[in-house]
């Protein structure tokens, strides 16, 4: 669990497609000065650009090198991420999972990524830098509500416009936060890891199971009258 807070920009150092595993590794590389490694531990979940990966092998700040980490990447990961297209010198937000006693800055956030989205435009308004993206799936949209919440790379941000019909969202960077993550780096074309708030997905589920349930059960004869006398005009 994570809070969309992003701590840290790193920079891939490789991303390793055959590792000696057979799969695909990932090493981030830190400023010298970082101390997100500092209460590390293999097996600890670190978020990139948003996707929870497990530590697999870290080294800490040396006189001779920076501290750095390695994560594996499963395919599956790869197929729904932009993690694939990371290539060295890539900078990526990073986030160590939440502890108890972290103050929820953001909103909680899983680091399981919905899909991915490109971004439409970026415009400038005084200080600020607005966004306009569109997903990959546009199944999210749903989930997605003025001045709610989404991770994007990671980073907690609210959405400031959606239009569902043409299906895209806006979210807005403040002058601070475009210092603190690599989205605002991003240009027209390019993409980022969304995850909705994981909260409209149980409020969805639950609703759908009680007004499946009650259907059942004949606990919505108003419902089903209504639908008997519009049925009834249309073929009248």
């Amino acid at each position: 669990m994570f809070t969309g807070i992003v701590e840290e920009i790193g920079e891939v150092t490789t991303l390793n497609p055959s590792s000696s595993d057979g799969g695909t590794t990932l090493t981030i590389t830190l400023p010298p000065s970082s101390s997100l490694l500092s209460d590390c531990h293999l097996g600890d979940s670190i978020s990139i650009n948003g996707v929870c990966l497990t530590v697999t092998t870290f080294s800490l700040s040396s006189p001779s090198s920076p501290p750095s980490f390695t994560v594996g990447i499963a395919p599956e990961t790869l197929r729904l991420t932009n993690l694939g297209s990371l290539s060295p010198s890539s900078r990526v937000n990073l986030e160590r999972a939440v502890r108890a006693d972290t103050r929820m800055g953001g909103h909680f956030v899983q680091g399981h990524i919905d899909t991915t989205a490109t971004i439409l435009s970026k415009t400038p308004d005084g200080n600020a830098l607005t966004f306009r993206f569109s997903p990959t799936s546009k199944d999210v949209l749903r989930y997605i509500v003025y001045k709610g919440f989404i991770a994007l790379d990671g980073a907690s941000l609210t959405v400031t416009k959606v239009n569902d019909e043409e299906g895209w969202w806006e979210v807005m960077l403040i002058a601070y936060t475009q210092e603190k993550v690599v989205t605002a780096g991003k240009e027209v074309g390019e993409t980022v890891n969304v995850e909705v708030d994981m909260t409209a997905k149980y409020v969805e589920k639950g609703i759908q199971g009680y007004l499946a349930g009650m259907m059942e059960g004949g606990q919505f004869p108003w419902l089903r009258n209504m639908v008997e006398r519009v049925v009834a005009q249309g073929f009248s």
